[in-house]
């Protein structure tokens, strides 16, 4: 259900200990491919594993012993390489080990690609998924393979042999098989995709394409992608439960880039990896619907890729079958000399110069705090932080022993940093000419630094593209997926004010729908007891049934939507219903109050545009004051932006105005006001679609 998805903001005191079993980990990063050409090679795989295997041996709610984590990756003294057969023998000793109720995490993280599949008619494309250790060769017109690839039959094996021991199995591939995009933005080579195409392995582009052609046939176009990892065999009857995250949708590529932002020594990792364990580090007790939800929110506001993770399984356990609870945002403290050290860093969401408070207990509540420290060294996992005085209060000169210290709600920063394209094309350089305009059309919330500097968005010239005359705004990464989608500014025919104006518009546009998402996520699910529902029909399926958060649902034209809503609580709400569309509009479809018992039954809209994709619907409920109108956000409404372009009240107000709908300055704001009292706090639930033509 809609409701039960959305992450808790209530903070977590402690972990409960799991129950009496062992927890194993296989952690594979492919970097360095010996008998490839250096340009193939990735640089974050590495990374990505020793950060998994930090977290899990020191921060996961169930404890993973070292000698219990096998890590294979090349660059690591003493670490074997990830090898076809390394691979091969810790699955065999961890199966050997692994007993009923054990758990068992795996994490794949280096290229993949495709081939012809060795039993093709298990295929619908006719095309093998793999996953390419180190030690890969070419392909093999003698036995139809690529040397030592790791197919996806194969690693199904492997996981359902640890299954059949009863052990339960958490896979994560941070690797991506088919798909292009055009690289527009060379960041110092900071991106890399980790997808190697068949041709670099010797595989015939016609002869791919030949057998695809031939494949058996074509899935539902309503039903989420399925990778063959996950045909395994069911739960039950001794076997363990399954579950399976993956980075890129069968047809889309992922990233690696340089992480986390803004920090002067970032590292190369996965995009996924490193979104995946934030979450974890902030909510490591929330389900796998949950998890996946709040990647998929994260990809969305911080503009991470243009790529939908694909998520199976059993969503609605907790991870690490674990015991559930609620968001961590508080950590236990030393002191030494002053000096405070906690086990929390970037990965937490801390940052150079946080304000965190001090707890005399996990209980206590913030009001109580005893005084304030500033987090003056971070790294990953850990900082350290020395005191300062907030609010006119000191800390006292005798602390209590088992300090805590708490994370301060976040102001909201709704500002957007956007790189310039680089010079020397005549695109880039009447845009450059037209900075000052364009910087003052844009206001004080969109930042525009130097091209190749870290960015939420980049601005490029794309010369080989439909518009080699426009300006192209793309993701971080820089690498455009679907032309066709994303959004242009041409510069042909326009002076400088004029393109100031246009790109201006563009991207203020842009912002107003990712700063609804933004707010969506530090509002988050609340405590409020009201039930929403997602509901669909088709003329296929003409009865209403429910629409699922997880995994991704597709939708097709004309497919409708409609609301479900029962309000559990003693006090009226208000509900509304606003959908973001793949071409950034913001339509309204609902403003209705609910009173005590109430419950909402409401038909919203059908699935239609020109441009489809990525959308989002985002119900927002607020409590309600008696006898006052209902909460009206039409508001918020925005039409489609075009993406080739030729020419008051509570706290909780003020932050849906300065997400971008008002006519204020402010780039941040929080989300309450110290003197509210206002019962319960407002919520916002968000769920992720892919939308498509039906044709």
């Amino acid at each position: 259900m809609f409701r039960s998805l959305c992450l808790t903001t209530a903070l977590a005191l402690v972990a409960l200990p799991a129950m009496a079993r062992e927890n194993y980990a296989i952690l594979i990063g492919a970097n360095q491919y010996q008998n490839l050409d250096e340009r193939w090679w990735l640089r974050g795989p590495k990374n990505d594993v020793e950060l998994v295997a930090t977290y899990l041996t020191t921060e996961a709610p169930v404890p993973f012993p070292a000698d219990h984590v096998t890590l294979l990756t090349d660059g690591v003294e003493g670490v074997q390489p990830a090898t076809l057969g390394a691979i091969r023998d810790a699955f065999a000793k961890v199966t050997a080990e692994a007993q009923p109720g054990d758990f068992v995490y795996l994490h794949f993280s280096g290229h993949g690609t495709q081939a012809p599949a060795t039993h093709d008619d298990t295929e619908l494309d006719g095309l093998d998924e793999l996953f390419l250790p180190v030690d890969i060769g070419p392909w093999s017109d003698s036995v139809g393979a690529v040397e030592n690839a790791l197919v996806d039959d194969e690693i199904g094996r492997l996981i359902d042999g640890i299954r059949a021991k009863g052990a339960d199995v958490w896979v994560v591939f941070d690797s991506c098989h088919s798909g292009t995009a055009t690289r527009a933005v060379e960041a110092d080579d900071e991106v890399r995709t980790r997808q190697l195409d068949p041709s670099v392995l010797g595989l015939d582009p016609a002869a791919m394409e030949d057998v695809a052609s031939r494949g058996i046939g074509e899935e539902d176009p309503r039903a989420a992608a399925v990778s063959d990892v996950a045909d395994a065999a069911p739960a039950g009857e001794g076997m363990g439960n399954f579950v399976a995250f993956y980075a890129a949708q069968t047809n889309e590529v992922t990233p690696e880039k340089n992480l986390p932002k803004g920090k002067p020594d970032r590292k190369p990792h996965g995009v996924f990896t490193y979104t995946l364990f934030e979450t974890l580090a902030e909510y490591p007790s929330a389900t796998y619907g949950q998890i996946a939800q709040e990647v998929l929110r994260k990809y969305s506001v911080k503009n991470l890729a243009k790529t939908t993770p694909l998520f199976e399984g059993d969503l609605d356990a907790v991870a690490f079958s674990g015991a559930e609870g609620g968001r961590v945002a508080q950590w236990p403290a030393t002191v030494e000399g002053g000096s405070f050290s906690l086990p929390a860093g970037e990965l937490h969401g801390l940052s150079q110069g946080a304000v965190l408070a001090v707890m005399a207990t996990a209980a206590d509540p913030t009001e109580a705090a005893l005084g304030y420290v500033e987090v003056t060294g971070i790294d990953t996992f850990t900082a350290t932080a020395t005191a300062v005085e907030k609010d006119g209060k000191a800390l006292p000169a005798e602390l209590p022993k088992g300090l805590y210290l708490r994370k301060l709600d976040d102001a909201l920063d709704f500002t957007l940093t956007v790189a310039l394209p680089e010079a020397g094309t005549a695109p880039a350089d009447a845009l450059l000419a037209a900075l000052d305009s364009l910087t003052a059309e844009a206001g004080p919330r969109l930042n525009f630094v130097a091209a190749g500097a870290e960015a939420d968005l980049r601005l490029a010239v794309i010369p080989d593209s439909p518009r080699p005359d426009a300006i192209w705004v793309l993701p971080a990464t820089g690498l455009a997926d679907d032309l066709s989608t994303t959004p242009s500014v041409g510069t042909a025919g326009k002076d400088g004010a004029t393109l100031a104006v246009t790109l201006a518009d563009t991207l203020a546009h842009m912002s107003k729908a990712l700063n609804l998402m933004k707010l969506g996520g530090a509002v988050g699910g609340g405590d409020m007891q009201v039930e929403v529902e997602m509901l669909t029909r088709n003329v296929e399926t003409p009865a209403l049934t429910p629409l699922p958060v997880s995994p991704v649902p597709v939708l097709l034209s004309n497919d409708e939507v409609h609301v479900l809503a029962k309000n559990h609580m003693d006090v009226p709400v208000d509900v509304n219903v606003l959908y973001i569309g793949a071409d950034y509009s913001i339509s309204h479809w609902a403003a209705e109050r609910l009173q005590p018992g109430d419950e909402l039954k409401k038909g919203l809209f059908a699935i239609g545009g020109e441009v489809m994709g990525q959308e989002r619907m985002i119900v927002i409920v607020t409590p309600a004051k008696p006898q006052s109108p209902v909460e009206n956000l039409s508001y918020l409404a925005q039409d489609a932006l075009e993406t080739t372009r030729s020419l008051g009240g509570s706290a909780f107000n003020d932050a849906l105005t300065e997400a971008g709908f008002g006519e204020t300055t402010r780039g941040a704001v929080a989300l309450s006001a110290p003197e509210e009292d206002t019962g319960p706090a407002p919520m916002i639930l968000q769920m992720e679609l892919r939308t498509k033509a039906a044709n």
